[in-house]
């Protein structure tokens, strides 16, 4: 539109039109006028700019340009048409990556915006830019400012945040005329010793660098009203803060202090302090000098207990301490007469102070996962409060007074240990939600009158009556969803299989031992109804166990002896060990035993299961595909190796089931041997 065009000097052919012809023009098709003073694609249409021929003796004034958002990559020829004139030129939100040396020749320029585009340095020539006034750079690729952008003398706002610029040079300090500078989201590890010079900073905005001190001719920054150093590396409050009398706003978050000193109490005018995400375990008791102090933000640290102190800030309107380890608030605190919100949830207060009734200005009050039993009467005082938060508490009944605080608006009761709700609930006319679970569906749910079994007074329930207060495990918060010394100690009581193979005992123990512990990972999944059908099918012909059946001995004393062993031991999976046709050659006289394990689920095996029948156990049939069924499996036999064991062979095997080596090689030998010359007999 026009206005986004031409903004400050609009020329006087278009403030009056004292040509009836062009009067009439602009009746008929007004539309058409303003779209010839519309820029709409990325080269803007400004030729067509041309006035009526009553003024065509006059000179046009562009003094305002704006190509925001138009996926430009290089600044348009066009705005050097007006480089006499040109006053403000908004090129946001592009893909530009140098700017051209002829933009500079613009000498009235005042403001440049070109954030959010693809700079990755500022030229020299930028000096020339004497009467730039606003620079605005944020969210690109510079790295530095150059050394004589102290030309431009008129700057009196930088915004320069979001660049990796690492430090500043020291012409910077010389910019005697900037009153707004933003840094933030940089790689800053120090300013100019200089920087005090910056005497009319009224903004200075540092959040999110490198910091760990600040330069001592900070002090003479008497107009500095608000200070950002929020996510920085301070471990201390620097030492130059307290000299800046007219500070009114300090962000000091995200940082590592331990102590918030009585020195930040000479900060007389401070409103707004923030001191939240540290390490602060103490506040001094000089922090009362801070008089003026509205907002104390004091969230996420290690505070065990506040200042009585605290109670001299009288025109604190929100405090803050959430998330510390206070056990108790001072009585003071009920001097906070203009206190609007206070938030002291997830701490470890037992009790408030029955001061906090004198609170009557008090709008919002949370107090969420501490151990309260119970709230004190004066509470009911309160009587301007519209949000009350009291979830995951101890309480298990509420006061009568509660009813007084007519203004409540939303109360969570969630996660407590309460039988039923005083009666005086329902003087609440502009209760709009009343939580009393985590899981409830609505705000609001009826409740019922019935009268209390020991003090027969009237109280209000419904079925969510009484409370079932959760587990502490349930309290968990995310950055404790992981505990590893929890995890080892539940991993080594998983289940892990292990098959041992030893010698006969009546040999010698140490002569040729061989021991093998395979840890095979099991899933919880029942044993396939067909495949156990085919396995009793397999053990009806057989008359045998295998590996992976287990069927009840025929000696009835070997069930008595039966133990059943289960192994947890601490190991990951491994690869099983191999054992070759070879290796069974070598020692025909071994014999190897499968250790006792009887798991208390059956489950589906990791490879298909596979039936050996070893040496005399093996019967004969005369049913040729009753045969086939017993050989079908892959032949386990011929492999000659027990890697492909499944878990639930393993689980299901017999106790004292024993297989003979020498029945192993016979067995293999015969498989080899068919498998050389099956095929020439």
């Amino acid at each position: 539109m026009m206005e986004n065009l031409i903004r400050g000097r609009n020329p006087p052919q278009y403030q009056r039109s004292p040509c009836k012809e062009v009067r009439a023009a602009l009746r008929k098709r007004p539309e058409e006028e303003l779209q010839c003073l519309e820029m709409t694609t990325k080269r803007k249409i400004i030729g067509r700019l041309v006035p009526c021929r009553c003024f065509r003796g006059e000179e046009e004034i562009i003094s305002v340009l704006d190509y925001s958002h138009c996926s430009l990559q290089q600044v348009p020829k066009e705005v050097f048409n007006f480089e006499r004139t040109l006053e403000e030129l908004y090129l946001d939100a592009n893909q530009i990556e140098e700017l051209p040396k002829q933009l500079f020749n613009c000498q009235a320029l005042r403001k440049l915006s070109i954030p959010d585009n693809d700079l990755s340095n500022l030229p020299t020539t930028i000096a020339s830019l004497v009467n730039l006034k606003e620079l605005d750079i944020s969210k690109n690729g510079v790295q530095e400012f150059p050394e004589n952008i102290k030309c431009c003398k008129c700057l009196t706002i930088i915004e320069a945040s979001v660049n990796p610029i690492s430090k500043l040079p020291d012409g910077f300090t010389q910019l005697l005329n900037l009153t707004q500078l933003y840094l933030n989201d940089a790689f800053l590890e120090f300013l100019p010793a200089n920087f005090g010079r910056l005497a009319k900073l009224r903004i200075l905005e540092l959040r999110e660098n490198h910091l760990k001190t600040l330069p001592k001719s900070m002090h003479k920054l008497a107009q500095l009203e608000r200070l950002d150093l929020g996510n920085n590396e301070f471990s201390e409050l620097p030492e130059v803060l307290d000299q800046i009398q007219n500070l009114r706003e300090l962000w000091m978050d995200n940082n590592a202090l331990q102590v918030l000193p009585g020195s930040i109490g000479k900060l007389k005018m401070l409103v707004y302090l923030d001191m939240s995400k540290n390490r602060i375990e103490t506040v001094d008791l000089d922090i009362s000098g801070c008089e003026a102090l509205e907002d104390l933000l004091l969230s996420s640290n290690m505070l065990q207990q506040l200042p009585d102190s605290i109670g001299l800030l009288k025109k604190l309107t929100t405090l803050k301490v959430d998330d510390n380890q206070l056990t108790m608030l001072p009585n003071t605190i009920g001097n906070l007469s203009l206190l609007e919100e206070f938030d002291c949830s997830c701490n470890e207060l037992e009790s408030l102070p029955s001061t906090i009734g004198y609170l009557h200005s008090l709008r919002t009050l949370a107090v969420d996962e501490n151990f309260l039993p119970e709230l004190p009467r004066e509470i009911g005082s309160c009587k301007n409060v519209t949000v009350m938060s009291l979830r995951s508490n101890k309480l298990e009944f509420l006061p009568e007074e509660i009813g007084q605080m007519q203004k409540l608006r939303v109360l969570n009761l969630s996660d407590n240990r309460l039988k039923n709700l005083p009666f005086s609930f329902t003087k609440l006319k502009e209760l709009a939600a009343l939580w009393l679970s985590d899981n409830q569906s609505k705000a609001l749910i009826p409740l019922q009158t019935e009268a209390h079994p020991e003090t027969k007074q009237r109280v209000l329930t419904n079925y969510m009556f009484p409370q079932q207060p959760r587990g502490d495990e349930d309290f968990q918060s995310d950055s404790d969803s992981f505990n590893p010394t929890l995890w080892e100690e539940q991993r080594q009581q998983r289940m892990t299989v292990a098959f041992e193979f030893e010698e006969k005992k009546e040999d010698d123990e140490n002569a040729g031992k061989v021991k093998v512990e395979i840890n095979l990972k099991r899933y919880p999944t029942p044993y396939p109804e067909d495949l156990k059908n085919m396995v009793k099918s397999v053990q009806n012909l057989v008359g045998k166990p295998s590996h992976g059946v287990r069927v009840e001995n025929s000696n009835p004393t070997a069930n008595t002896e039966q133990t059943v062993k289960e192994k947890y031991e601490h190991k990951w999976p491994v690869a099983p060990k191999e054992i070759t046709v070879e290796d069974s050659f070598v020692h025909p006289a071994n014999e190897m035993r499968i250790g006792e394990l009887h798991p208390s689920l059956a489950e589906t095996p990791l490879y298909p299961p596979k039936l050996v029948l070893l040496g005399k156990d093996k019967k004969e049939s005369t049913d040729e595909s009753e045969v086939d069924k017993t050989h079908c499996l892959n032949n386990s036999v011929s492999s000659g190796t027990y890697s492909d064991y499944s878990p639930s062979q393993a689980s299901s095997g017999s106790s004292n089931t024993r297989v003979k080596v020498g029945s192993l090689q016979t067995t293999a030998k015969e498989a080899v041997h068919n498998s050389l010359w099956g095929n020439s007999t």
